[in-house]
């Protein structure tokens, strides 16, 4: 599993360990059932506290990408497909409205910013 923490970041460190292992899960790179490192090991390997590791898996398992049983370690959850779709699409908004925003801005026009999106649409 590839996670870099990047120092000059504004989120925590934990939020990005989340956030890096949430999208190899989205993206399909962690299938269900795959194994995680443990709070331990990733910690060692990242160079950071197990108290940090530990509250990303927390967050991981509250929001339902992962598993933890005791004794085996932590895995990736079943999938649950309306479960992951919800999760896709609140991040696409995000990004929509961070466009929407920097139009808005810019002066751009509603017209452009939809003829922009239309022509990502059809893969120009």
């Amino acid at each position: 599993m590839n996670i870099i923490i990047r120092n000059a970041s504004d989120k925590p460190i934990y939020e990005q360990i989340a956030a890096q292992i949430k999208d190899q899960i989205l993206s399909g790179s962690l299938q269900a059932g795959d194994a995680l490192p443990s709070m331990r090991v990733l910690a060692r390997e990242l160079r950071i506290s197990v108290i940090t590791t530990k509250r990303a898996y927390e967050d991981l398992e509250r929001d339902g990408f992962i598993e933890t049983v005791v004794g085996k370690g932590s895995f990736v959850a079943q999938k649950n497909t309306e479960f992951l779709r919800e999760e896709a699409l609140r991040r696409m908004e995000q990004a929509l409205q961070s466009a929407v925003d920097i139009a808005r801005r810019s002066g751009i026009s509603d017209a452009q910013v939809q003829s922009a999106l239309a022509l990502l649409l059809e893969g120009e």
